[in-house]
Parts: structure tokens; sequence; C-alpha cells
């Protein structure tokens, strides 16, 4: 059976994020069906989904769920690769406000700070600092470089680019959850995971936790200019 090619232009900015979800609902022969799939890349009002092992039709509105989000989407376009990633399906949220990978869309929190061009948000703290990594698995890890934005994780297998996961962290007794994106990836040493299901509020928290741990080791050409003693 043959899938019609229809490509749409994307008016929002993609973010390529590998992410788990489960897709239903009705295929091209009238059948239902319920699997897992993968996403290729992402925004706020829709996504580009593979690995979908049934045929789908244009304008069809099938389910997603990712983590325990679930939204309603139309199928705008879709494309029988022909190889491991099977069928590749292009969708549109029927609402944004069910967005269910909203948490790893770049933060848009106008109260965020503002960061110039090349410097990171938050002073990173060269201390190693044990965190929990939820995959298909859970692994415990010891971070370095590490500030309220993201670290670097030293692994021999990291994960690939775009790869979501989930994060546990300790502010001082108290486990924060969160979700992070695989941002840099260097095989057989580690990776690079920016936290981007982290309030701003939370950030501070943590960032003011690991200056009270060793506030020597932050690096200054980086440092938060919240976090800076006022001159005696």
């Amino acid at each position: 059976m043959e899938v019609n090619v229809v490509v749409r232009p994307w008016r929002e900015e993609r973010v390529p994020v590998d992410l788990a979800i489960r897709v239903w609902g009705m295929d091209a022969d009238g059948r239902a069906f319920s699997q897992h799939a993968r996403t290729q890349n992402i925004s706020a009002s829709g996504a580009q989904l593979c690995e979908i092992e049934h045929y789908l039709k244009i304008g069809d509105t099938i389910g997603v769920q990712a983590s325990q989000k679930k939204a309603r989407c139309k199928v705008v376009w879709a494309r029988n690769t022909g190889s491991i990633q099977k069928i590749q399906v292009g969708v549109q949220l029927l609402s944004k406000p069910e967005c269910p990978w909203i948490a790893f869309l770049p933060d848009t929190n106008p109260d965020a700070p503002t960061v110039a061009p090349g410097r990171r948000r938050w002073g990173r703290h060269k201390i190693a600092f044990p965190i929990s990594l939820h995959s298909e698995r859970t692994l415990r890890v010891t971070a370095t470089d590490i500030s309220g934005s993201g670290c670097y994780v030293e692994m021999l297998s990291p994960f690939p680019i775009g790869t979501g996961l989930g994060v546990e962290l300790l502010i001082g007794t108290e486990k924060v959850r969160t979700r992070a994106l695989v941002r840099t990836c260097d095989p057989r040493l580690g990776m690079g995971i920016e936290f981007v299901g982290l309030k701003t509020e939370d950030q501070r928290r943590f960032q003011d936790h690991l200056q009270a741990i060793n506030p020597f080791s932050c690096s200054i050409e980086y440092q938060n200019p919240r976090s800076r003693r006022a001159p005696s």
C-alpha cells in the first residue's frame, strides 16, 4: 500500500528531540491500533514521529502520549522510509494547551534571567554531584561542571543528542525531579544535558545550594550576578 506524502511548512521552530511515546487510533484500513513510537523533532504545535508501524491517512486524528500527558493530533503528512525508522508521520496538535512534550521545549519563561550570546545562564560548579537519570531504567551517575541549567555527566555509553531524560537531584534533603535533554555527546567520555523542566525559582534555589556546597568552585566568568557578594 502506497503512502501519500504531503509536506506542509512548519511555522514554529522545531527542536530535535528523541522521546519515547505511545500512539493509538484507527489506521488507513479502519483497524484500531496502539503502539510505541518515537519523536524526531517537536514544537509547541506538533511533531515529527517515526517507527510508526501502521499506515495512516492524511487528516486522520490519532492519540499521542508522552510520559503521563496525552493529546489528540491530526496527521498532516506520512512517508514510508523503508528503513528501521519505518513510517514517519507529521502531526499537528488539535489543542496547543494539550502539548504533551512542552517540558522539552526551550524555556520561554519571561522571568528567566537574560543571557548574553556565548554566556551561560548560571555559573558552572566543577564539583562531583550525584544525580539519577531515568530512561528505560534508572542510572545513578555523578555529574560534573554543574549549574542550575544543566551539567556534564561522565559515562562510557552516553545517550544520543536529543534524547529526553528524567532527572532527580537533591537540594539539601529535598528531592527535585525535572526533565532534561542531551545537548552534547562525547562517545566513551560523557554527555552534556540541559535541565528543561526546572522552574526559574528552583534553578535559583539549586544554584544557591551549589554555591553553599563549595563557594570557590564556580567559573568566575559565568558567575550568576545574584550570587556575588557585595564588596566589603
